[in-house]
């Protein structure tokens, strides 16, 4: 956690307030940056497939048959184009159940992201500029809460309000605003001296609005770059869940819950397990390269040495 916090703190280090997020993206030379390009190029094409996934799926994923259970893929003996990644203990189609645990994954993993980063980032904003008793309470927080094995809080939060998606987004977002918090609050005491910060506020601007004016267009670098590798942590939290069978109820598909429901047979029919977890194995290195990608091309210093 601490490698991250410093790995990200230093993103926003040259703060330009005349220029947008958007502005910067679009001046990125994204081809001299190969990890931003094939970590986008596997993300895309896991997003593209999770989209579609009700018009390319083969199967119903919920349809169970059992004559066909166990069914190898379509280059083994046995096997088929019918099934073409083979079919599980219950005879559902093994591909039809990644495409639609794509969706299921991808969409907790992107919302529980994105509110971890608005509770994350506005405590960060409150603390580091107001400061105060009210900063140092928000930090105690975070350290109370980095304190405590993330993993277990979340498996105590499921058990108490039972598993569903509602509450795998709130387990996840409790477990993800730590981070936003303090690379915010860090990058917001070093932007609060500066310049044009000094200058809104002899100009009589409220504070509330050079926060939202001043200092968070200068946060949405770094604050992009951990939402960005938040979605793969939390992916792989929420498959553990799933394994552990605290995830969303069956008999809605998640590559956790069919790492889990093939463990049993990994050496009769290891493909039951063996393709979703190189699904999550794809998609999480896929957003980790982007997220380093796109690091590099918004630091400043690393933007000069491509």
């Amino acid at each position: 956690m601490r490698e991250t916090i410093a790995l990200h703190s230093n993103l926003s280090k040259e703060a330009i307030p005349s220029t947008s997020l958007w502005s910067r993206f679009r001046s990125i030379r994204w081809r001299k940056s190969p990890l931003a390009l094939v970590g986008g190029t596997l993300v895309l094409v896991v997003v593209t497939l999770a989209l579609l996934a009700p018009l390319i799926a083969p199967h119903d994923p919920v349809k169970q048959s059992l004559s066909a259970a166990l069914r190898p893929p379509f280059w083994q003996s046995g096997g088929d184009l019918t099934h073409p990644l083979g079919t599980d203990q219950f005879g559902r189609d093994v591909l039809s159940r990644m495409l639609y645990g794509a969706r299921i994954s991808l969409l907790i993993a992107v919302l529980a992201a994105l509110c971890g980063a608005i509770v994350g980032v506005t405590l960060g904003l409150i603390s580091g500029y107001y400061g105060g008793w009210v900063g140092a309470l928000i930090m105690r927080l975070v350290d109370l809460n980095l304190a405590f094995p993330l993993i277990l809080l979340a498996l105590a939060i499921v058990a108490i309000l039972g598993p569903s998606t509602r509450v795998l987004i709130l387990v996840m977002t409790i477990t993800a605003w730590m981070i936003y918090a303090r690379v915010v609050r860090g990058v917001t005491l070093s932007l609060s001296t500066q310049e044009f910060v000094q200058s809104a506020r002899i100009s009589g601007a409220s504070g509330a609005r050079i926060l939202v004016r001043h200092l968070l267009p200068n946060l949405m670098a770094p604050i992009v770059v951990i939402w960005t590798l938040e979605i793969a942590r939390i992916i792989l939290l929420e498959s553990a869940l799933s394994f552990l069978g605290l995830g969303v109820p069956p008999p809605t598909p998640t590559w956790g819950r069919m790492l889990a429901e093939g463990r049993g047979y990994l050496t009769l029919a290891g493909w039951i397990s063996i393709f979703p977890g190189l699904a999550i194995m794809v998609t999480v290195l896929g957003i980790n390269l982007l997220g380093d990608g796109i690091r590099d091309l918004l630091d400043p210093r690393m933007r000069k040495s491509l």
